[in-house]
Parts: C-alpha cells; structure tokens; sequence
C-alpha cells in the first residue's frame, strides 16, 4: 500500500492506530472485569484495598505519560515509543497469571498502566498529526470505536473460557498476552513516523522527523498553553476524582445480585455500547461542537452514578451499564479530540502527555475515597459521591463555556 493512501476513509496511521487499540484492549478486556473478582473471591481481598491498588496503578503510572509525551516531541519520533508501552503491558499478563497475593497484583496493574503512561500520549500524537483539524472528533472517536472494540470481544472471550472453565481465572490471564502479542506487531509493520511518508497534520505535506523548535520544547509545561487547556484539563481532573475506579460497577453489580459468570457478558454489553456510540459521537461534535458533547457527558454521568448508588435490582444494573456506555462514548475520544484542536504544533504529544498525568493523578485519591465511603458507609456513598462531582463539573464547565462565547464575541 502506497503511503498516504486511505483506508476506508481514514488515514493510513489513524487505522492502524485503532487497529492496535482493538487488539491491545481485546487483552486488556479479558483481564480487567475478572481482576475485583479475583481479587476478593480468590484472594479475600477488602474494597479498600482492592481501591489502593487500581489508585495507585493508574495515578504512579501517570507520572511517565507527561515525561513520555514530552520526550516524543523532543525526540521527534512516535512508534519507538509505542512499541515499548504496547510491549510492557503484553509482557506483563504471566504476573497476574502467577499471582498468589495481591501484592503481585498490584505489581502486575502497575506495570500493565506503566505501559499504558508509555504508549498513550506518542499514540494520539500519531492520530493528530495525521487528521485535519475538522475531523479530528471522526478520527478521535474511531479510534475509541476500534479500542472499545477490542473490549467487546475480549470479555466475550472471557466468557466462554469461564464457561468451560469455571472459576479458571488464570487461564484467561495466560491466553490474554496473544492478543497483545499481535497488537505491538501491527505497531512495528504498519505504523509509520511522519519523516516515512504519512501526512502531517492539518494534511500538510510530511516533514522531516526532527525536533520542532528547541523554543517551543523548553516551554513544554502546563504555563506555555492556552488558558482553555489549563481550564479543561482542571475541570476533568475534579470530575475524575469522584470517578472512581469501574471495578467499583463490577463489584456493584455482584453486590446487587448479578452471577460472577455474567460479569464478563455486562461489561461487554457496556463495552459494545461504547464502541456503537463513539465514532458517531465524534462525527456530531464536528457538527454542533465539542464543548455540547463535552458537557452532555458529564451531566449523564451524574445521573448514571446516582443510579448505581439507588439500584436493587439486576435489571437496573444492567440499563445502568448500557447508560455508562453511552456517557464514555461521548468522553474520552470527544476530549481528546477537542484537545487536538488547541494544543499548539510541536506540542501535542506533551499536551496530551499532561492532560493523562494530571487525569491519571487524579485517579489515586478516587479510588481511595470510593473504597473508603464503601466500607465506611456503603456502595451509595461512593456513587453519590461520583455523582455530585461530576454535576460540580458540568456546572463549572459551562460557566467556563459561557465565559469563552463573550471573549469570542
């Protein structure tokens, strides 16, 4: 194939970026719903703690996507940098597998999420410099499509080798790396550097693979951006801290009453309904705006953790995890997209690098607060909690919003 050639309508690197998301999370996915139940099934293990250890996997993990992002502007390259975060997260799944405590969980999510802080920021660097500006919500919510994907097939897996394994968790684990295997080759066969002929951003002509303005890289702080990034990243960060950790819906709905077998079949359903929504949620927010969407999410959020903090009953889990669906189809690709449009050139792997940081910080005190008011209090008080937050943030992002349309007037 010919570079700069599309393939259905994207461009050569969005695709194969999503093609990557796909099989990375088809692994990711088979792990991550069965992880609480491991935890406090097999090893006994309270929300508190089962809280610490998805805070401090996400939240430590964070610290290197700023210096990751940071590094691929500086270095001027983006696939190397894939490669080695794809790579660690595959490599890590025979630690879970091997697990007799959860300290060697901890380890095992730890290293999983340091790949993770690795790749991610290098990867939506790729995806925006291959897109012009106005379609930056299509490629942004393929991507996510793709990913969330991979999560619809990876719990479906799961769920058939549960069936005919039952209770055999570290089968699953063991069988997770393949798909991971097969996502850092697609990196190293398909994936191009923009010096090897893939489209810059804004469909400008390739440059050459060097280092943008040593000016620009030495201001590459959260100081040397447009106030609407410092605001938003803000704004997200408060919502993330009373985002806690989504074993906290798994371990909701077996509160509930749903059967530890189900679990892998509701999270795919959520996750099917994340990847239907995306890609059309990122095809509107070119239309009508992103800050719509933007904010559409964060009051459906609202409404959804106050539902899982009232629900009783199975059937309400199950509407509660299709909702959840929807509201992180309008989201993470919606954000980032937004963000590809006002982080300046030679920047936006930084840029994206410290929005993870400062999101994925977040993520430590969530997880802590949401096992704490668990045990202290209950489910409802973790939810209500995630509930008030996220209503805090829609209100303070459209006072910020209204504030931007007078500026532009």
């Amino acid at each position: 194939m010919k570079p700069g050639k599309k393939i259905f309508g994207l461009e050569r690197n969005v695709f194969f970026a999503g093609l990557v998301s796909f099989f990375m999370d088809f692994s990711s996915e088979m792990i991550y719903p069965l992880v609480p139940l491991f935890l406090s099934s097999v090893l006994g293990v309270n929300k508190s703690v089962i809280g610490l250890i998805e805070g401090l996997a996400e939240s430590t993990a964070s610290i290197l996507k700023a210096f990751s992002g940071w590094f691929s502007d500086r270095l001027g390259k983006r696939k190397i940098l894939m490669i080695a975060g794809y790579g660690i997260s595959a490599l890590s799944r025979p630690i879970i597998a091997l697990s007799t405590m959860w300290g060697h969980v901890l380890t095992f999510r730890f290293i999983d999420r340091l790949g993770k802080g690795i790749r991610g920021a290098p990867r939506d660097a790729i995806i925006a410099e291959a897109t012009q500006e106005k379609e930056l919500g299509r490629a942004f919510g393929f991507h996510r499509g793709m990913d969330t994907l991979g999560a619809v097939v990876g719990p479906a897996v799961a769920f058939v080798i549960l069936s005919l394994y039952t209770g055999n968790y570290r089968l699953v684990f063991w069988l997770s790396m393949l798909p991971g295997i097969i996502a850092v080759m697609v990196i190293v066969f398909f994936i191009k550097e923009r010096g090897q002929g893939v489209k810059g951003s804004r469909g400008q002509a390739p440059k050459e693979n060097k280092p943008s303005n040593p000016r620009t890289l030495e201001s590459s702080n959260p100081n040397s951006f447009d106030w609407r990034y410092k605001v938003f990243v803000a704004i997200v960060t408060l919502f993330t801290i009373g985002n806690s950790s989504d074993v906290f819906l798994i371990l909701r709905a077996t509160d509930v009453g749903i059967g530890e077998i189900q679990i892998p079949l509701l999270y795919l359903t959520f996750n099917l309904i994340y990847s239907l929504v995306s890609m059309p949620a990122g095809i509107l927010s070119d239309r009508i705006g992103r800050k719509r969407i933007i904010l559409a999410g964060f009051l459906l959020f609202g409404i959804v953790y106050a539902g899982f903090g009232a629900s009783y009953e199975n059937w309400h889990i199950w509407g509660l995890f299709m909702l959840y669906g929807i509201f992180m189809g309008l989201t993470e690709g919606i954000h980032k997209a937004y963000l590809g449009a006002i982080i300046p050139e030679g920047r936006k792997a930084t840029g994206y690098g410290i929005y993870s940081s400062f999101v994925g910080l977040a993520a430590l005190p969530a997880s802590i607060i949401g096992g704490y008011l668990w045990d202290k209090f209950g489910p409802h008080a973790t939810f209500y909690f995630g509930s008030i937050t996220a209503f805090s943030s829609a209100l303070l992002f459209l006072a910020i919003f209204g504030v931007e349309r007078l500026r532009n007037k």
